[in-house]
């Protein structure tokens, strides 16, 4: 029935007071449950004194020690002859939840403290508002830049107080909030900006840098994007005709950018990190997951939770972004094409997006390494065995190969053990 712990997943064999720092968490960042009567390894054990006598216990523990009481529902079920508790914790509205004067979050499958500033971002959740849409520092601002994209992409002419508020960048309480400093011509927010760096043959060698700062997030995008195609893209002469080539994917580029900037934390000392290499760009971004999404929905889910939804409407509108939770389908769709496949990385202060250059040539697969990628591109998924019967190859030469190409980032394990299986990305 339950195969093992996750994000959203906790199993108790008994009931003790460590359960209340995952309720905790849950009901500050997403919807969860807590069974108790089951091992590590999702063992059915059995509750082991009256599991209505244990129902109350545990309502009790919440009643008497989060502050404020979180919405939960309990379930008393059979299991294997023997009973098990359910408690189902739903995310609240009224964060941050506390208990013992402590805030808590899910980390993976471990429950921690949560630190000063996502503390100070659950408070600012509590009240409906996020972090850019303070009060800005600055009141003198202007929108050049803002308004020339608007007349661009939108048709609108000039700018004004109206459309302003329409945008969500001027407060009703007559005030401009931080999504509109960030997007205005100029701020004084610190670390507002793109650290990007281009490296030659290898990391003692650096060919360019600039830190773009302290100006629009839209000056910001823009020129990252001249810099990306100074260096990524280029024309080559066929006969008569001038060709543009891509080493990277514009595209590619273009939306890890503006995944980078929509999504960033802005209460953290860091700047969006662009590294720029032969073989490949690294565009890191401060700030984890933002609260109530797993990895794998990240990755795969087509979903979107907005760390920055006022940014995140204006770039929409402005075409920067086309469809909120899309933006990973579409950087692997320009890869559909290329034996290289990006790479993502999250953890819990940094999301890391690696784009790899296109070019076939320069990706130095070895007649065996081509072999098995023949081989992957046929089927699904194949098992070492399976590789080592079809291509001819012994235990070790298999995985040696097959250990290149994951390094390589061109295919990827799946499960374990002896249901350990290989695929193409």
């Amino acid at each position: 029935m339950y195969t093992k712990e996750s994000y959203n997943l906790e199993f108790k064999e008994e009931v003790s007071k460590t359960f209340l720092k995952t309720v905790s968490a849950y009901a500050n960042y997403n919807d969860g449950a807590i069974i108790f009567g089951l091992d590590d390894d999702a063992n059915v054990v059995g509750v082991k004194e009256s599991p209505k006598e244990e129902a109350l216990r545990i309502e009790n523990m919440i009643n008497d020690s989060l502050s404020p009481v979180p919405y939960f529902e309990m379930i008393i079920k059979e299991v294997e002859g023997k009973t098990i508790i359910i408690l189902e914790v739903k995310k609240g509205k009224d964060t941050p939840y506390y208990y013992k004067g402590k805030a808590y979050k899910r980390g993976d499958t471990a429950t921690i403290e949560v630190d000063r500033f996502e503390l100070r971002r659950l408070a600012l959740e509590g009240i409906n508002m996020h972090y850019e849409d303070r009060k800005s520092s600055s009141q003198d601002l202007r929108f050049t830049i803002l308004e020339a994209r608007l007349k661009k992409e939108a048709g609108i002419e000039r700018i004004n107080l109206d459309i302003l508020k329409t945008l969500n960048l001027y407060h009703k309480d007559g005030y401009y909030n931080t999504a509109g400093e960030l997007l205005a011509d100029e701020n004084d927010i610190d670390f507002s900006g793109i650290d990007i760096v281009k490296f030659g043959k290898d990391i003692n060698k650096i060919l360019y840098r600039k830190t773009i700062s302290n100006v629009s997030l839209l000056t910001q995008f823009d020129s990252a994007v001249d810099i990306f195609e100074q260096y990524y893209i280029f024309e080559e002469i066929d006969g008569y005709n001038r060709i543009k080539k891509e080493l990277i994917p514009r595209e590619a580029f273009r939306e890890s950018l503006a995944n980078a900037i929509v999504h960033r934390v802005w209460d953290t000392n860091a700047y969006i990190q662009i590294a720029m290499y032969e073989d490949k760009i690294e565009i890191n971004s401060p700030g984890g997951l933002p609260a109530g999404i797993s990895k794998d929905e990240y990755l795969y889910g087509n979903i979107s939770v907005l760390r920055n939804p006022i940014i995140a409407g204006v770039f929409n509108r402005l075409n920067i972004i086309e469809k909120f939770g899309t933006g990973i389908a579409r950087i692997n769709k320009e890869y559909t094409h290329s034996i290289s496949k990006p790479d993502f990385e999250v953890s819990e202060n940094r999301i890391r997006i690696m784009l790899p250059v296109t070019e076939i040539d320069l990706i130095d697969l070895s007649e065996d390494e081509n072999m098995v990628y023949e081989l992957l591109k046929e089927e699904v998924e194949l098992s070492r065995k399976e590789i080592d019967l079809k291509a001819g190859f012994n235990k070790s030469k298999t995985l040696r190969i097959l250990n290149g190409l994951v390094d390589k980032n061109i295919i990827s394990k799946t499960g374990s053990g002896a249901k350990l299986t290989y695929k193409l990305k």
